[in-house]
């Protein structure tokens, strides 16, 4: 972020840390196994883990390409033992971009259409990303 200039002369607010459009709320319910069998309910996916990378701001978008392969080392993983891809797709280019440089088959990335084709829900988009896979 200290790389972006900010947007009037001697002030601190950039188009790095600036509120924006995404700026929003949603909700998800996480919960450990035990205490969704205590209450009767079935979990509908389980949450294994995330990575923080980052990558060049000129470079907005490619993030899967640096994070995806630290998260599936990690869990011993790889590209074609996921059998379900969501990447988020602010542009058509970037998400290829990123299933060509990972090498993910076109067949299981953004199967019922991506964010072009279904819509942004600004602000919730990682939630939307991931209830669409489950």
């Amino acid at each position: 972020l200290a790389k972006i200039k900010p947007v009037f002369e001697g002030k601190t607010i950039s188009a790095g840390n600036a509120s924006q459009l995404s700026d929003g709320a949603s909700a998800c319910v996480i919960m450990s196994d035990r205490i969704a069998a205590q209450k009767g309910l079935k979990p509908l996916g389980i949450f294994r883990g995330f990575v923080a990378a980052g990558v060049e701001p000129d470079e907005m978008g490619v993030g899967p390409v640096a994070a995806i392969p630290r998260l599936l080392k990690r869990h011993n993983l790889k590209i074609d033992d996921i059998d379900l891809w969501e990447l988020n797709e602010a542009y058509a280019v970037q998400v290829i971009y990123c299933r060509d440089k990972l090498g993910i088959d076109p067949e299981k990335l953004n199967v019922n259409g991506g964010s072009i084709a279904i819509g942004h829900p600004y602000g919730m988009t990682g939630a939307r990303l991931t209830g669409h896979l489950l």
